[in-house]
C-alpha cells in the first residue's frame, strides 16, 4: 500500500468529532495561557492575534483539500469540519477585538473601522465565510444543488485572500510568517485558476 493509500485509509477512519476536538485545542491552550498569565505584557493582543492566526491557518488547510485531492490524497470528508473550525476561530477573533480590546464601546468600534483599513479587509473575509458556514449542512447542499453550492463555496478563496491581506496590513512588516501565508493562498488560487483554464481547453487539449 502506498503512502497516499495509507493516508486515505486513515482519513476514512477518523471521525468528525475527533477533527473538531483537535481544532478546539489551540483555543483551550490560549485560554490556559490567559488564566495562568502566560501571554506576556499585552494578553488581549496575544489572544486576538492567536485566534486570528489559528483561523487563517485552518482556512488555508481547508483550501488545501481540493488540490490535494487532485494529487490523490482524499481528505474531503473533513473539509466541512476544518472550514467550520476556521470560521469559529475568526468569529472568536472578532469577539476578542470587540469585547476584550474595545470593551463593547461601539462608537470606538465604528471609529476604528474608518481609521484602520485592515479591519475592513478582515470584515470582508468574515462576511465571505458567513454564507459558507450557513450552507455547510447536507440539507443546504441538497436544497441548493451541488453546482450552485460549489460556486458559492468559491468565496472561501475571497476569505483566504482577505485573511492573508488583513494579516499583512496588521503586522506592518514584511516578515516571513505573513508573507508565507499570503504566498500559500496565492499559490492555491493560481493552481485553481490554471486547472480551470486547462479543463476549458485554453492550454491545448481539453482535460478529461
Amino acid at each position: 500500500m502506498s503512502v497516499v493509500d495509507r493516508v486515505n485509509a486513515l482519513s476514512r477512519k477518523v471521525p468528525s468529532w475527533a477533527v473538531y476536538t483537535v481544532g478546539a485545542l489551540p483555543a483551550l491552550w490560549l485560554l490556559w495561557l490567559a488564566l495562568s498569565n502566560g501571554l506576556g505584557a499585552d494578553p488581549v493582543k496575544a489572544i486576538e492575534r492567536g485566534l486570528g492566526e489559528r483561523g487563517l491557518q485552518f482556512l488555508i488547510a481547508s483550501l488545501c483539500i481540493t488540490p490535494l485531492r487532485w494529487l490523490g490524497v482524499n481528505l474531503i470528508k473533513h473539509r466541512r469540519a476544518i472550514g467550520l473550525i476556521a470560521f469559529f476561530y475568526i468569529v472568536l477573533h472578532l469577539v476578542a477585538w470587540v469585547w476584550l480590546d474595545m470593551g463593547l464601546r461601539w462608537s470606538e468600534v465604528v471609529a476604528d473601522l474608518y481609521k484602520r483599513q485592515y479591519i475592513i479587509v478582515g470584515m470582508i473575509g468574515l462576511l465571505a465565510m458567513l454564507p459558507l458556514a450557513v450552507t455547510s449542512s447536507n440539507r443546504a447542499i441538497r436544497a441548493m444543488g451541488p453546482q450552485a453550492w460549489g460556486r458559492l463555496h468559491r468565496l472561501a478563496y475571497v476569505a483566504g485572500i482577505a485573511g492573508a491581506v488583513h494579516y499583512l496590513m496588521l503586522v506592518k512588516v514584511w516578515s516571513l510568517q505573513p508573507l508565507t501565508y499570503a504566498g500559500i493562498v496565492a499559490a492555491l488560487l493560481l493552481a485553481r485558476v490554471l486547472r480551470s483554464l486547462s479543463r476549458r481547453g485554453l492550454f491545448g487539449a481539453k482535460a478529461a
